[in-house]
């Protein structure tokens, strides 16, 4: 009886709710025009819509300004069959993914929607590269296989480097945006594009959750303490990142960011924003390239404290419990410094560590060592990297996550990744991407490695099955499916980290106690590291 009477009230309802038939042609919303996208893949029924403008090509007099929406698509019908080029970008740090251009703001739609009333959660994906390169048309950042466990999944490009991120005082708008964040901008102008445009495509515009790694998930920290992206968004997933201080991390102080901004102009030879914006984007991109000089981590040109977009450091957001009222999903690989260059401390010799920890931490220097041993000179140089990879990557992703539970009172789950296989030998930073995707093509990371193994696949349909629960209902957990338990994280220390590696288990943080120290020389202002970020005109 209840069955029936279940049926009953569904097919009287089912009318309401159903909407148009979703196939390759969308129209959008309020006249914005239709988008003509790809067939539905024959074997995973999934549509996809590519180089979907979302904002005016910021080109003109509108380089370095706010992106501007879209009003109208143009042509009409818009074909949305490719990938829109990426960015300027530093080609020094990584190879462009295709084209690069300023005309750079388009947006990526894949759904396996049937209909447009479906409401499907939508998952918003944010590239890394230290904001200095990096595109959404990645091969391994393809949306497709996501989009087959229900969810729409979206991506974008966002202002790079120098053309993403300069500041000036001619830039400010007078009263509102202080200039310098245009890349995080485009990003805010392309969830606004989601909450407006994503039930076309079978989204659910109050149910979606932003990702991303590395300065994506940085870019999600800032996010989160910004209170432009109210109401944006209802989930986070920051994976190796988070974004913390201006003062040991890439985040940069207003007054820094007009310096670099000043010698910038002055390298190349102009003296007003109209002489700036009149040489071309490639002579600028050059000007300002990322140096391999200093560390990957730290660029010239990225986010600032402009007291509009980023009103203040993102950790004072976090103690003090104003940071976006959402679920928070976030976690740290085990070898996050693989990538990084050592430059936290000095290690030639094991006498040469144990010196620069004492003139660096004085009096902290015993428990310095006890965390960070370096009494062999194998172990200084361990310590060193791994001091690399707490300081950029994983205290600040733990002291995020910490605070988005404890003084937040948000749901938090958090994440260890150390698995390891032939085809991904090392649990480094962005290993997990891949497999996060479900495309396990190469790494470039790694170079040439034996193909996927099943165990590889095995573990990527695991790790999509807990990101899209996570996103669908704000926890990752499916008892039905089968897969090991995720604990909720509570500070402290139990059981309240999941450990994804060749065992998938409910483990201790087994860096509480190292990450306690390096929170509490940051939280008193005696973290002596400060990393380098200086504008370099070689």
């Amino acid at each position: 009886m209840k069955l029936a009477q279940f049926l009953l009230v569904s097919g009287a309802f089912w009318p309401l709710a159903h909407g148009a038939l979703l196939g390759s042609t969308v129209t959008l919303p309020n006249g914005a025009g239709t988008v003509q996208g790809l067939p539905r893949n024959n074997k995973t029924s999934i549509l996809s819509f590519l180089g979907i403008p979302f904002a005016e090509p910021p080109v003109g007099s509108l380089r370095w300004a706010p992106p501007q929406p879209v009003n109208a698509l143009s042509p009409n019908p818009y074909n949305a069959t490719e990938f829109g080029p990426g960015c300027y970008q530093s080609e020094i740090a990584a190879p462009a993914f295709g084209p690069i251009s300023e005309d750079c703001l388009t947006v990526n739609v894949w759904t396996g929607a049937q209909d447009t009333a479906e409401k499907r959660p939508v998952m918003v994906w944010i590239y890394g590269g230290g904001f200095q390169f990096g595109a959404s048309n990645q091969p391994n950042y393809n949306g497709a296989n996501l989009a087959q466990q229900g969810v729409v999944l979206v991506s974008f490009n966002y202002r790079l480097g120098v053309l993403g991120f300069l500041g000036l005082s001619e830039l400010d708008v007078p009263g509102g945006a202080n200039s310098g964040n245009f890349g995080i901008q485009d990003q805010l102008a392309a969830l606004r594009w989601v909450k407006k445009n994503i039930a076309a495509f079978g989204g659910d515009p109050d149910n979606v959750t932003v990702f991303g790694e590395s300065a994506g998930a940085h870019s999600v920290g800032l996010l989160l303490s910004s209170p432009l992206s109210d109401s944006l968004f209802n989930k986070a997933i920051m994976e190796s990142g988070a974004y913390w201080d201006s003062e040991h991390g890439s985040i940069q102080n207003f007054t820094q960011t007009r310096t670099k901004g000043s010698a910038l102009m002055q390298k190349l030879g102009v003296s007003t924003v109209s002489d700036l914006r009149a040489l071309s984007a490639e002579t600028i991109n050059n000007a300002a390239l990322w140096n391999s000089s200093t560390d990957p981590a730290i660029t010239a040109f990225a986010p600032n404290i402009d007291n509009y977009v980023v009103p203040a450091v993102p950790a004072e957001a976090f103690n003090r419990g104003s940071a976006q009222k959402v679920s928070v999903l976030a976690g740290f690989n085990a070898d996050e410094e693989y990538l990084f260059l050592s430059r936290a401390i000095p290690h030639n010799t094991t006498a040469q560590f144990r010196q620069s920890a004492q003139v660096l931490f004085g009096p902290q220097t015993v428990e310095f060592l006890n965390f960070y041993d370096g009494a062999t000179e194998a172990q200084a140089t361990q310590s060193a990297l791994d001091l690399d990879g707490d300081l950029i990557i994983r205290e600040q992703t733990f002291e995020a996550l910490d605070r988005q539970a404890s003084v937040n009172h948000q749901t938090v789950y958090a994440y260890y990744f150390t698995y390891t296989s032939s085809y991904s030998p090392v649990a480094a930073h962005t290993a997990e991407v891949n497999f996060v995707f479900g495309n396990l093509g190469p790494n470039p990371i790694f170079g040439q490695t034996p193909g996927p193994s099943a165990t590889d696949f095995t573990l990527s349909r695991t790790m999509m099955e807990y990101w899209t629960n996570f996103a669908k209902i704000g926890n990752p957990n499916n008892v039905s499916a089968g897969l090991p338990v995720w604990p909720q994280y509570t500070s402290g220390n139990g059981f309240n980290f999941l450990e994804i590696g060749d065992n998938i288990t409910a483990i201790t943080n087994p860096y509480l106690a190292r990450f306690e120290f390096i929170s509490s020389l940051r939280h008193n202002g005696s973290l002596p590291i400060t990393w380098r970020n200086e504008f370099d005109d070689n």
